[in-house]
């Protein structure tokens, strides 16, 4: 049996979502909206999916010593989504927008890519690279303001006793 070579292009693979927060029915929701947002996304359909039922986090540390504001309950729950689409490219896209915990290419076991495919591949990958050292930058600069600002404030205190 010979396939097209669309068939030939497609490519089938598992991603686990995994979402952490409260209440747990919120989470089971987001998955659900996630899922449902993958499968409206070009080129790709979702084959099939299994949502976890959330799970309370376990803390490490003692909480008889927390304070109220640290005993938050916070819950987990991931998806299992099996998805199929038309290019490798389309699957890179996936990866960058819902940014899941795994993933596993299922089928097929060799895949060819064009220059042109990588190169959109590389240019997302630079862009949001670009994109988070921007606010690393941004985030570090206001820090060191915030420093300097509570020194100033910490330092006339001081003074005043």
């Amino acid at each position: 049996m010979s396939l097209n070579n669309n068939e030939r292009k497609k490519v089938n693979a598992m991603m686990i979502l995994e979402v952490i927060g409260k209440p747990p029915e919120h989470l089971t929701e987001t998955l659900n909206k996630l899922v449902e947002q993958i499968g409206e996304e070009k080129g790709v359909v979702v084959k099939n999916t299994k949502i976890n039922t959330p799970v309370l986090m376990k803390t490490k540390q003692d909480s008889s010593k927390k304070t109220p504001a640290e005993q938050q309950e916070f819950y987990t729950s991931f998806a299992e989504v099996e998805v199929e689409v038309e290019e490798i490219s389309h699957f890179a896209m996936l990866m960058f927008k819902y940014m899941p915990a795994h993933v596993e290419i299922i089928s097929p076991e060799t895949i060819s890519m064009s220059n042109n495919s990588l190169n959109e591949v590389f240019n997302e990958l630079t862009r949001r690279l670009h994109g988070y050292d921007e606010i690393a930058r941004v985030i570090q600069m206001e820090k060191s303001i915030l420093e300097k600002k509570l020194r100033e404030i910490l330092g006339e205190e001081k003074k005043e006793i």
